[in-house]
């Protein structure tokens, strides 16, 4: 019986989250307990459920329930849905199709585009074999300097690269160097386990470096919501210090727990870049692309228009063809869209002010709102993906913030709330399954997964710790 439980789990959870999602689809809006709750809105509350269940269920990859979410609405929730759905419904209370067609094509999706076309190319090309090598010679032989090398190395790569194929090229140059080490090196263990920490962490470091950075700004920025206006270069200015800070104690940490006892360690990367004017093209467009990101406020070009310009210049140049799209992370891109459709479900239909004006946050107190939004995020992306657990609680916490209003001002405002939903999402990294770099450094055998859940729920903690208190300064002296 077990057997055949565990052989056919797939179809059991699906059915569980077709029935769970059936349930609250037809239940009275009465039995919901929430004042003037409409048909529509309940629908959306049901696909919510249906979304959250399929991720943290993981029943299918985590692109398809997004993908299902915005097919869902347009068909149940749309100007454009199935008849005997929509017929009773007052057209006014409908959302636009192209409304939720759009999310796919939302700026920060098309941020996000441009910094995979940026990633695909430099790793086709073999330039970030020679960046990489270039950036690790500055730190020498000495196991503690190449230790904080791998960190900080890996943790630049993972500001503009995906934090999985950063790790995997990472331990590809880790690997030369763990076969000189004597298996009874403690040093190993720091090594392997440098690499998650840093791609991690780094992520957090751009709008473009992990997925829940461009949910956060997605909301904070858009036009018709917060309209805040957060740049690309006012996000590096917050969190690459940052970065730099819980990098530093996650060296010292490393350091204390397994210490080196070899006096020597030697780096050998082979490969890098091809001669020719295409890789001085990629040079060239790579270097202007960073520097208009982080002049965005001189330049006047918005950081979502920069995204786009290597992808003209490499698709004019025959850099990239129409062959190599299929390399690109179209599931991240789904996965960023569906987030967005939910917040426009919730918006849209007036959910998100029901649920607001139906749940007294208003009488909780601010920090517990604040921080205790960020560690339920950072539990739920240490088991589910980092990604889907902020496209869960952004909407929901974009609506709490702007009903909580004024309160939230001498914490640094709304900034505050979403940016720290992404950043506790980034932190999570305890268990192998918490994010796809922990799972490759775990798959070398040289972690074991009660070390990998010491430092990171150390990590974890502090980086939560220091990350709030920054966004509240930062917050209180009005830089958001």
């Amino acid at each position: 019986m077990i057997r055949f439980i565990r052989k056919h789990a797939r179809i059991f959870k699906l059915l569980f989250v077709a029935l769970l999602t059936a349930i609250i689809w037809i239940l009275p809006t009465e039995s919901f307990g929430i004042e003037g709750l409409t048909t529509l809105q309940q629908r959306i509350i049901a696909i919510f459920v249906f979304a959250a269940t399929m991720w943290i269920l993981e029943a299918v990859p985590a692109w398809t329930t997004s993908l299902c979410i915005i097919v869902l609405m347009l068909l149940t929730v749309s100007n454009s849905g199935i008849t005997f759905l929509i017929s009773d419904i007052p057209k006014e209370e409908l959302i636009s199709y192209k409304t939720i067609m759009a999310t796919f094509a939302d700026q920060t999706v098309m941020l996000f585009l441009g910094g995979f076309i940026l990633a695909l190319v430099a790793s086709k090309s073999g330039v970030d074999i020679t960046l990489a090598r270039a950036m690790l010679r500055p730190f020498g032989t000495r196991p503690a300097t190449v230790l904080f090398g791998f960190l900080l190395v890996t943790a630049i790569f993972s500001m503009f690269v995906s934090n999985t194929a950063t790790a995997a090229m990472m331990l590809t140059f880790l690997t030369p160097v763990l076969k000189s080490l004597p298996p009874d090196e403690k040093g190993r263990t720091a090594l392997a386990l440098a690499i998650p920490i840093g791609a991690n962490i780094g992520g957090l470091g751009t709008p473009i470096g992990t997925p829940p950075n461009g949910i956060a700004l997605g909301y904070l920025n858009n036009s018709e919501g917060l309209n805040m206006g957060i740049g690309f270069d006012d996000w590096m200015f917050i969190m690459t210090p940052l970065v730099l800070v819980i990098l530093i104690f996650a060296w010292l940490l490393l350091k204390h727990l397994y210490g080196f006892k070899a006096e020597k360690v030697q780096l050998k990367i082979i490969g890098g870049a091809k001669k020719g004017w295409r890789t001085t093209v990629i040079y060239a467009t790579l270097a202007v692309t960073i520097l208009l990101w982080v002049f965005e406020k001189q330049t006047g070009i918005n950081s979502y228009v920069v995204a786009l310009i290597p992808v003209g210049v490499f698709a004019l140049t025959r850099i990239i063809k129409s062959k190599d799209l299929k390399d690109i992370d179209w599931a991240v891109l789904w996965m960023v869209a569906g987030g967005f459709a939910l917040g426009v479900g919730m918006d849209k239909t007036g959910l998100a002010k029901t649920l607001v004006a139906a749940i007294p946050f208003t009488d909780w107190p601010v920090l517990l709102v604040i921080v205790g939004s960020g560690i339920i995020c950072w539990i739920l992306s240490t088991f589910i993906s980092n990604s889907a657990a902020a496209a869960l609680m952004v909407p929901i916490l974009a609506a709490v913030g702007k009903g909580m209003g004024p309160l939230l001002d001498p914490y640094g405002g709304i900034g505050t709330l979403l940016i720290g939903i992404a950043m506790s999402a980034s932190f999570a990294m305890a268990l192998p399954i918490s994010t796809p770099p922990n799972a490759i450094a775990y798959s070398t055998g040289l972690i074991k997964s009660s070390q990998m859940c010491i430092v990171g729920v150390i990590v974890g903690v502090f980086a939560l710790t220091i990350g709030y208190i920054t966004l509240v300064i930062i917050g209180r002296l009005g830089f958001f």
